[in-house]
């Protein structure tokens, strides 16, 4: 077994470059902003006096800190919406040069705003970060698994949400004042994602383009015999090919789908929901709730307020242990059973959660056990949702499909990720603990359909997958199913 996984060094090299420049940068944009917060208002402030001869009212300093925090989300939508059209062009490797230029100007900016006493660099960074994350993620997994062998195609996406879960981690510690949390090393750490952009474009020169992007897309078989041999390094290449050539028939004469082809046809319409319930919606799961409530159970459990920030990164630390460790079942248990079952036991956890936290007061144990709680969940989420919800979208679309796919993807994603951001304040003022109920029902309705509806994908190839859907999308309605054996959808 060894043996067999060692071939593949190259393609697990290719993994590890693509993570620090892809799903990483996600990771640490979301935790390293934390940490400098009180230095970059206060910067706010100061360049507000240097400007008006006035300090910022502490209304319009909140406004534009909350602004720097949700401009992320905004830039990383509209480089979701890009990730359709720029890898199809120009192909994954470029569309992912291209963006590691982004995120290096973007550093550029962060380590001169201080310099140039301009916190619009900041906002402007940030909008640049996010477009580097949004157009990163989606063309990272689309990379990878165009790249990945079928029996280790969901390890290898998984190591999406390894790299998340690493990049947080990174950018709590790196944060902590005895690093880089201070008020003179703030512009370096903003401007840290400039590092790992670097790395990525320099590294990504020495490899292939995605095998099945030269083949079915450009049509080079030499070119992706080639690229299969190098990454995978074996000879037998010949099953491959064939699938490679199958699903190529079947898309022949047709252009790359867009956004409208895939909300409108029949023949996608179930990998759709399963995109964008499980997968995509991953926000409403109440993950990042539990982040911002943690603290305040951290603080009713006696926790002193200068060792928060260890505890948190103890939660970080917790996340990518259990990402990690899904990353060895998800080919064995399947992708299936993983999310759904996590998203059960994820549902039933924080409906115990709700409960503890309505009785804090009644016993001096409760706070303690909510942390247990806490910790109990994210360790559910990065077992199940976290790390399949990289891996599954991989699986569920042909060539022709995929990226107008992950623009959809990244479209949920990112402007849920937003809306929670701006709203979820709102909602713990007027439901408080009750909140996670929301996030409850999101949890067991996923769950459901997941369980009940939804085939497994570990181990097919796309275009099995693809014979296992159409049961669903042409449900009673066999002649269709027969039908888009020959013809997926209407041709251009």
């Amino acid at each position: 077994m060894f043996t067999f996984q060692l071939q593949y060094w190259r393609l697990y090299l290719l993994s590890l470059v693509l993570g620090i420049g892809g799903s990483f940068q996600y990771g640490i944009q979301v935790s390293v902003i934390a940490s400098p917060a009180v230095h970059i208002q206060s910067f706010v402030n100061h360049t507000w006096m240097l400007r008006y001869g006035a300090p910022v009212s502490d209304s319009t300093n909140h406004l534009i800190w909350s602004f720097i925090l949700a401009v992320l989300s905004l830039g990383a939508w509209a480089g979701a919406v890009h990730s359709g059209s720029l890898p199809v062009t120009y192909g994954r490797k470029k569309a992912l040069l291209f963006n590691n230029v982004v995120a290096i100007v973007a550093a550029l900016l962060m380590v001169f705003s201080r310099t140039a006493k301009s916190f619009e660099m900041i906002l402007l960074g940030r909008f640049l970060y996010g477009y580097n994350v949004g157009l990163g993620l989606s063309v990272h997994l689309m990379y990878l698994g165009e790249c990945s062998p079928k029996q280790l195609r969901g390890f290898l996406t998984l190591t999406g949400s390894i790299f998340i879960g690493f990049g947080k981690v990174v950018g709590q510690i790196i944060g902590i004042k005895e690093m880089m949390g201070t008020e003179e090393m703030w512009p370096y750490l903003l401007a840290v994602s400039g590092l790992p952009a670097l790395l990525q474009f320099v590294m990504l020169l020495f490899f292939p383009e995605a095998p099945r992007y030269l083949y079915i897309d450009k049509g080079d078989p030499e070119g992706t015999r080639k690229a299969l041999k190098w990454l995978w390094r074996e000879n037998e290449i010949k099953l491959e090919l064939e699938d490679m050539q199958k699903e190529r028939d079947r898309t022949q004469g047709e252009k790359a789908k867009t956004v409208k082809d895939v909300l409108t046809s029949r023949c996608v319409r179930w990998q759709l929901l399963t995109l964008a319930i499980p997968c995509a919606g991953v926000q409403f799961c109440g993950i990042n709730a539990l982040y911002f409530y943690a603290f305040d159970i951290f603080r009713e459990a006696g926790v002193p307020e200068d060792q928060m920030h260890y505890l948190s990164i103890g939660i970080g630390a917790t996340e990518l242990f259990a990402v990690t460790l899904c990353s060895f079942f998800i080919d064995r248990t399947g992708r299936k059973k993983l999310m759904g079952y996590g998203y059960l036991c994820m549902g039933i956890t924080m409906s115990v959660l709700t409960v503890t936290l309505s009785i804090k007061h009644l016993y001096s144990w409760i706070p303690y056990l909510n942390i247990a709680l806490i910790f109990c969940v994210i360790c559910m989420y990065g077992l199940g949702p976290s790390g399949v919800s990289m891996a599954l979208p991989a699986d569920l679309f042909l060539q022709a499909w995929r990226p107008s796919a992950y623009v959809i993807s990244g479209t949920i994603n990112w402007l849920a990720m937003f809306l929670v951001g701006m709203l979820f304040g709102y909602i713990v003022d007027g439901l408080g603990q009750f909140c996670f109920l929301i996030f409850v029902a999101y949890s067991i309705f996923s769950a459901a359909f997941l369980i009940c509806f939804i085939p497994e994908t570990k181990g097919k190839t796309m275009v099995e997958i693809m014979e296992d859907f159409n049961k669903l999308n042409y449900k009673n309605r066999g002649g269709d199913v027969e039908n888009t054996k020959i013809n997926l959808s209407t041709k251009f």
